[in-house]
């Protein structure tokens, strides 16, 4: 859901709060706790202890990146003041908030991406002047060609930029 006026479009970002994500952490927590209840009450389960210990370990970190939000932030481009700024939130220490701010004129053009395939994959860039290409979708976003057709479509006529496909 993004929020647009005639000069400023802001584009939310999500981040690691989904759906799957709080999925794949329980049933990583529940497997783990399983794999060391297994392991301590067998007679030889230090195998078996190792996976429940290594499973809590990817469990806890997949907990701890849905809590921080990792990923999530905003991409806000003003035409007023002609500024593009991208934001994200990161792993906690020094680079925990990523800031990037662009002149629009530097802009050259929005780029999809696309592989088809099993594994299809479809991205939306902005190609900057001097910096290259820089991601504004996640890669495991699942957009249909449409929906990605109609943002790029929508993003360059708001910055008056071409598209570029590969």
């Amino acid at each position: 859901m993004s929020c647009r006026s005639e000069h400023i479009w802001i584009e939310p970002i999500k981040g690691a709060r989904k759906t799957s994500n709080f999925c794949w952490a329980i049933i990583l927590f529940l497997g783990s706790l399983g794999f060391l209840l297994v392991g301590t009450s067998s007679y030889l389960g230090i195998v078996m202890s190792f996976y429940g210990i290594a499973g809590l370990f990817i469990s806890s970190y997949l907990w701890c990146t849905i809590s921080w939000n990792v990923g999530s932030g905003y991409d806000r481009f003003d035409i007023k003041d002609g500024i593009v700024c991208i934001f994200r939130w990161g792993f906690p220490g020094k680079n925990r908030r990523v800031f990037l701010r662009f002149l629009i004129k530097d802009i050259q053009s929005v780029i999809i991406e696309v592989k088809e395939g099993i594994y299809a994959r479809r991205v939306l860039y902005i190609d900057i002047r001097g910096q290259g290409a820089i991601p504004l979708t996640r890669t495991d976003e699942n957009f249909t060609p449409r929906e990605m057709e109609q943002k790029a479509a929508e993003l360059a006529y708001f910055l008056r930029v071409p598209i570029e496909v590969f």
